[in-house]
């Protein structure tokens, strides 16, 4: 499940109101979402949880759920 912290987040950046963002939702979903925004998302998401992310573990991101467990991980 996506916790509304990083909702917030990935939405903030987006900057998107309210988009319903499910543990298989992949970028190509959700409006404004490319390589670019993808960027800012994950650099907003080390800043929030004050956490660094390696190259290879976000190349290997698939959808939100991912990085929903990389986060958890990262803060476990």
């Amino acid at each position: 499940m996506i916790s509304d912290r990083l909702k917030r987040v990935i939405l903030t950046e987006l900057q998107l109101d309210e988009f319903s963002l499910e543990d298989s939702t992949i970028a190509d979903t959700v409006p404004g979402w490319d390589s670019l925004s993808h960027t800012r998302i994950i650099t907003a998401v080390e800043a929030e949880y004050g956490i660094h992310f390696k190259t290879v573990e976000v190349i290997r991101l698939k959808n939100v759920g991912d990085l929903q467990a990389l986060v958890d991980r990262k803060l476990a």
